[in-house]
């Protein structure tokens, strides 16, 4: 049996922002269509950016991501000093995707087979950090805690909240893309499949369908080669306070959730 890599839960919350960032940057540099959670940024910032340059695209996620946390303390009735822990790590993932769009670029590349292939790259990069996610206890982005606290709150399943909050980041992007910019008619709807529609494309579908067996296979190799535990106990501590008097409960619901998060993903 070969013998893991030690005490990784901090360096996977390090990593599952980077590569996040970097697969998003790709998969929008091959002009075919981001995920549908990615995909309302950018689209706010192509509307936005010919009227104020001082923001980026980073700085519109977070944002979004403010209005979403707001959005679920409403609907749950409930707010707690940890969840801005999560839009702070939305502040850190957003500058890490500036900086990987300054240093990568958004122009399309030119050939259309590099775009496909480009897409598969992204979205492999992104699953795996989305598999990275799985194994921190790091505070992760305001998107999974909205979904986490909602099916808490109403006693429904992970699973059913998040596929509803998929097709609302959808619909809310068709949305967007369709008012915001006026040129529905004139896009050449025929060339779909070599561009996209500010950033809703065939890749979104593409993406869509093949992001579940690409975090899957992540998840299974990362589960082999890296222990899930802490290096910095107190950190985790700080992060993971006991939610049941019994901490076999506490251990039970997380192994629960993690197992939903995984079918779903």
């Amino acid at each position: 049996m070969k013998k893991k890599i030690p005490k990784t839960s901090e360096l996977m919350w390090i990593l599952g922002i980077i590569f996040v960032a970097l697969g998003v940057t790709i998969c929008k540099k091959a002009d075919l269509g981001v995920s549908m959670i990615a995909a309302p940024a950018f689209i706010v910032y192509e509307a936005l950016a010919p009227l104020w340059s001082g923001f980026s695209v980073g700085m519109v996620e977070y944002a979004i991501q403010g209005l979403v946390l707001v959005l679920m303390c409403v609907i749950i009735r409930k707010f707690d000093w940890r969840f801005l822990l999560a839009f702070v790590s939305a502040i850190i993932y957003g500058y890490v995707l500036d900086l990987c769009i300054l240093i990568i670029g958004t122009e399309p590349f030119s050939e259309i087979y590099v775009r496909w292939i480009m897409l598969i790259v992204g979205d492999c990069t992104t699953a795996l950090g989305v598999a990275c996610f799985f194994r921190t206890y790091l505070p992760l982005q305001v998107y999974e805690l909205f979904v986490a606290e909602t099916a808490k709150k109403f006693k429904v399943k992970i699973a059913t909240v998040k596929w509803g909050f998929d097709i609302s980041c959808l619909a809310l992007s068709i949305i967007l893309s369709f008012s915001l910019f006026g040129d529905v008619k004139s896009f050449p709807w025929q060339d779909v499949w070599k561009t996209s529609f500010h950033s809703i494309g065939l890749g979104t579908v593409i993406t869509t369908i093949i992001n579940a067996p690409i975090i899957n296979f992540w998840s299974k190799l990362l589960s082999k080669t890296c222990e899930e535990a802490p290096l910095i106990p107190k950190l985790h501590a700080f992060f993971c306070p006991p939610t049941h008097p019994n901490n076999e409960e506490a251990n039970k619901e997380k192994e629960e959730i993690n197992k939903e998060r995984e079918e779903i993903s």
